[in-house]
């Protein structure tokens, strides 16, 4: 996680958004360059975190049985952990491509490196598979450059950075995973594309539960998620294109989804997400473990900061502090680039690597510009339902819009006429009841502060679901992802229970 740079005394009324968009970790950005982790390559039949019961014949395997049958291990495709190789990490070292990883009911302390193509890596059940990091591993697994790897069907816990970590690839998949008390995210998916985040459920993450971030387009799907007792339940910096965040869970984090933007990581700046279709409340958790922006963030539902062309649509999104839906400034001081025009936000982030870079001289600010806010139904924000700010720019050029909203409150006054989605924007009244966004900086200092993620009290998962015919489905590595979505057929969810 990239430690928030010091907000500038002479720029502290627009400094309340310097932190939002810095939610991706300058420490996994090289990852991909980093050396392979030394695990710790034992089953250790104990009770776990989650409350999943270990003692399991197959977490005592004799270790001369495993050597002895190693050298046939994956002849069928399937490689048996820990019938056939004893560890997860030697069950991947052997791996060809294509090959299944099938894991059996146990408590595994490693630190998985995944670094060989269209790998199926599989736990035969979802809640008792568990690799542990005993707060000293760092992720539990890391796939580096390898692309079409497939990660399914079990829990990770107790690691010092990630839960399941995607770095440089093209096509990844993580389905059927649990993520609990981990030190940075809890699903990581960093400058890599064609991917895939389903069925799955993350909490205790100081930073965000899901991230996918520096890539464009991105052409990933997010996807019956659950996200909770986090930082941020969603976090994506300098993404977007073709990617989609839908019919999933967001509560209980201190801030809910979080979009941004900002040239301390590349691909800049975030824009074209999809968000429709999720649940997203409550996110005023004040236990959570937390990085300072979600602390600064903390009590908005789906905030974009300096994101670009965002479409927000048929999300239900209640009881927040501040906004339920908001469209706030980022304000970089230190920055890499100037600013992006907006012939160059077509430009992909292959092509964006290659470019010179421009000193701009001081600080930039990144306000969020022409995203569409349709059809949500939005209630009990304390500040404003829906809501977009500046720190001294003219939010009336910005050419965000709004329609057919259900909301109680808007800042400025009557958003959706001042700027219908399928008319002309008015040119006054956007100066009646504003939102002061540079208060949150002064407000941020009063919010309960951080808890470390290993005491946070982060409550422990129930049982989550498994994956259908874990023991018999052939393997399914991440070739032909992400699937598609029919958009058009997601309505507004209905309000829990």
């Amino acid at each position: 996680m990239s430690t928030p740079r010091r907000l500038a005394t002479t720029l502290l009324a627009i400094g309340a958004f310097s932190m939002l968009a810095m939610s991706c970790s300058s420490d996994d950005d090289g990852a991909a360059d980093a050396p392979p982790i030394e695990t710790e390559a034992t089953v250790a039949p104990e009770a776990t975190a989650a409350d999943t019961t270990t003692a399991d014949a197959a977490a005592t395997t004799d270790a001369s049985a495993t050597t002895e049958g190693a050298s046939e291990a994956g002849a069928d495709g399937v490689i048996e952990v820990p019938g056939e190789i004893e560890t997860i990490q030697g069950a991947v070292d052997a791996a060809a491509p294509g090959d299944l990883i099938l894991i059996a009911p146990g408590t595994y302390a490693e630190a998985v490196d995944v670094t060989t193509d269209e790998l199926t890596i599989r736990g035969l059940d979802r809640n008792e598979v568990v690799l542990d990091g005993q707060f000293e591993l760092d992720n539990a697994i890391r796939v580096v450059g390898a692309s079409g790897v497939a990660v399914e069907n079990l829990t990770t816990q107790n690691y010092t950075k990630n839960g399941v970590f995607f770095t440089g690839v093209t096509g990844y998949r993580a389905s059927y995973i649990t993520t609990y008390r981990t030190g940075d995210y809890g699903i990581y998916a960093f400058d890599s594309v064609q991917g895939q985040i389903e069925h799955s459920y993350t909490s205790g993450s100081p930073d965000a539960g899901v991230y996918i971030g520096q890539c464009f387009p991105c052409d990933a799907v997010i996807d019956d998620v659950t996200s909770e007792y986090n930082g941020l339940g969603y976090s994506g910096t300098n993404s977007g294109g073709n990617l989609l965040i839908v019919n999933s869970i967001f509560r209980n984090n201190r801030a809910g989804i979080v979009p941004n933007s900002g040239s301390y990581e590349l691909c800049y700046p975030e824009r074209e997400t999809t968000i429709v279709g999720n649940v997203v409340y409550s996110n005023n958790q004040p236990d959570t473990p937390a990085i300072d922006v979600a602390i600064l963030a903390m009590g908005n539902g789906i905030l974009a900061a300096g994101g670009i062309r965002n479409t927000i649509e048929r999300n239900l999104v209640f009881d927040h502090d501040k906004t339920g839906i908001g469209l706030v400034p980022f304000l970089e001081e230190d920055p890499n680039d100037d600013l992006p025009t907006p012939e160059e936000w077509e430009v992909d982030c292959a092509t964006q690597k290659e470019q010179p870079v421009t000193d701009p001289g001081g600080g930039l600010l990144w306000d969020s510009q022409q995203n569409r806010v349709v059809e949500n139904v939005v209630s009990d924000s304390r500040a404003a339902d829906i809501a977009v700010a500046s720190a001294g720019g003219d939010i009336s050029t910005f050419g965000n819009c709004w329609s057919d909203n259900t909301f109680a409150t808007s800042a400025p006054t009557d958003v959706e006429t001042l700027a219908p989605c399928d008319g002309e924007p008015l040119v006054s009244g956007w100066d009646q009841g504003n939102l002061n966004v540079a208060e949150w900086l002064v407000e941020a200092e009063t919010r309960p502060a951080a808890v470390p993620y290993d005491v946070a009290p982060t409550p422990v998962p129930g049982p989550q679901e498994n994956m259908p015919d874990a023991a018999t489905a052939p393997a399914e590595p991440a070739t032909d992802v992400p699937y598609q979505v029919d958009l058009a057929s997601i309505v507004v969810p209905a309000k829990p229970a």
